[in-house]
């Protein structure tokens, strides 16, 4: 099973440890001015938008896999479009953050390299930037398991993104087989991949961006969850479930719009009542032709 998955990134100069890693993919020995060098997060267990997640034990598989592989962009494979290489990775543990599998979250770090000429110039300057910065992996899987029952290949009723019970419906990628390459792309399937920034000559306080990043997560779910009431309310005929469904691929821009266009349809089909409504005429004691409740 071949996967496409996405992360983020961070730059230095090459240390002594790191320049001896890197010279073992270089056939003249390069010196640390001639590299820039810079840490990715390539993926981690959490669940994505794919509603696919790598188990702690595929990222550990996948941090000695990656190490060697080259950067290119938009999964293109093309020695024309090899930019940087992955000479060290890291399993990074973070057992105070629990992902929404239950888990304690972990994620792969990499470290990669590319060379100090004209020609990588702009690309130096759009990763420093933060133009560049959002990455995805691509590798190929043994299993894919559905977390619900435990159906292989998702060859199950189970529908990924929905809830039984409390359990959330997802598919965990175990047994990673190869690791091609990883790539910069616009939009990648794991939320949090990319090029990790650093703050103060310092990689930024990972815990208070995973607090924050969650906070987000929140802010959208509930966003997400307006959406879909006021669409039901806006159209009766509507499949809650299934745009419900829709709703969860969508980020804030879309949604505020969405939200916006069916709070005017929804007030159209129920329209406020006037505080001080008309009083009712009155009507014989026997009447049948009003009745409130």
């Amino acid at each position: 099973m071949e996967v496409l998955k996405g992360r983020r990134e961070t730059a230095a100069l090459a240390g002594g440890e790191d320049l001896a890693l890197i010279n073992r993919f270089a056939k003249t020995p390069l010196t640390a001015d001639q590299v820039y060098t810079f840490s990715i997060r390539l993926c981690d267990n959490e669940v994505d938008r794919d509603f696919e997640r790598f188990d702690p034990a595929a990222l550990e598989a996948l941090s000695q896999l990656f190490v060697g592989k080259s950067g290119i962009f938009d999964h293109q494979w093309s020695t024309q479009g090899q930019t940087a290489r992955i000479y060290r990775t890291e399993v990074v543990r973070e057992a105070a953050v629990t992902t929404a599998a239950g888990d304690a979250y972990c994620w792969l770090k990499g470290w990669a390299y590319l060379l100090r000429t004209e020609k990588n110039a702009d690309l130096i300057a759009e990763i420093e930037g933060g133009i560049k910065k959002e990455v995805s992996v691509g590798c190929s899987v043994a299993r894919s398991i559905c977390s619900v029952c435990g159906a292989e290949g998702g060859g199950c009723d189970h529908v990924r993104g929905q809830r039984y019970g409390d359990r959330l419906c997802f598919l965990e990628l175990q047994d990673p087989v190869d690791a091609y390459e990883w790539s910069f792309v616009a939009v990648p399937a794991q939320r949090d991949a990319g090029v990790l920034k650093r703050l103060g000559g310092r990689e930024g306080d990972l815990a208070t961006v995973r607090k924050e990043a969650a906070l987000g997560r929140k802010y959208l779910a509930s966003l997400r969850r307006e959406v879909v009431r006021l669409a039901m309310l806006a159209d009766e005929d509507l499949d809650g479930e299934l745009f419900a469904r829709a709703a969860e691929k969508l980020e804030e821009p879309d949604l505020l719009a969405l939200k916006q266009g069916y709070e005017k349809r929804a007030a159209k089909r129920f329209p406020a009542a006037p505080q001080l409504a008309a009083a009712l005429p009155a009507e014989p004691s026997g009447s049948e032709s009003v009745f409130l409740v």
